[in-house]
């Protein structure tokens, strides 16, 4: 499976971190995908404050502090079975749902690393609109400004049946990352001739 190059890592990386850190919000707050990214910063970045200077020591404890986050922000489930496209279909229940836990172990891992050098570049959110009634999908559109780039950013949200939002993909750059993995996906799948158990095993090495 081809690698992400590290640089795109630590983007991506800077991008996930305006939106997986859990606040306590107020029900207004938590209806509002605008507000739930723009707020949503201050929590992981004491995270990452906490394990800067003892990492790598503590990474075990700082990605299972990471999980614990990310799990409350990102639909993995939703988005793993979208990288595995077609082949979620043949597979079975075990392999989708091994999937699914491989991948997040994978972007925790990855993206943790990335993280952890987070350099405090301005965050900008863009074009906030009112949410319509029973709208179900909506793009928050977001800039990373650094001394001399501008990256901008788009993040899927999707309104879950209790309320919550979720996010279910990012675009950095010009980049969509959900097409981006699903196409690593179908390239080791073809490589292995289809064996999803190959693919999973070697999905999180191939992305660390």
């Amino acid at each position: 499976m081809r690698r992400v190059d590290m640089g795109f890592k630590k983007w991506i990386a800077v991008a996930m971190l305006t939106v997986l850190a859990p606040l306590s919000f107020a029900a207004e707050t938590a209806a509002d995908p605008y507000k739930k990214i723009e707020q949503v910063t201050v929590e992981l970045l004491d995270i990452i404050a906490t394990y800067r200077e003892s990492y790598p020591e503590t990474e075990v404890a700082y990605f299972g502090k990471l999980d614990q986050l990310l799990s409350a922000h990102v639909d993995f489930g939703f988005i793993a079975r979208n990288v595995m496209g077609s082949y979620g279909r043949s597979a079975s229940p075990e392999q989708r749902t091994q999937f699914a836990q491989t991948f997040r172990n994978g972007l925790v891992e990855t993206y943790g690393r990335g993280l952890i050098s987070y350099n405090d570049q301005k965050i900008v959110l863009l074009d906030a609109a009112p949410v319509a009634k029973g709208q179900r999908r909506v793009t928050v559109k977001q800039e990373i400004r650094s001394s001399d780039n501008v990256y901008p950013l788009e993040y899927s949200l999707a309104r879950k049946k209790s309320g919550e939002w979720m996010v279910v993909n990012v675009v950095i750059n010009g980049i969509n990352l959900g097409k981006t993995f699903r196409n690593q996906f179908v390239q080791s799948a073809q490589r292995s001739a289809g064996d999803i158990d190959q693919v999973i095993g070697g999905w999180l090495s191939d992305s660390e």
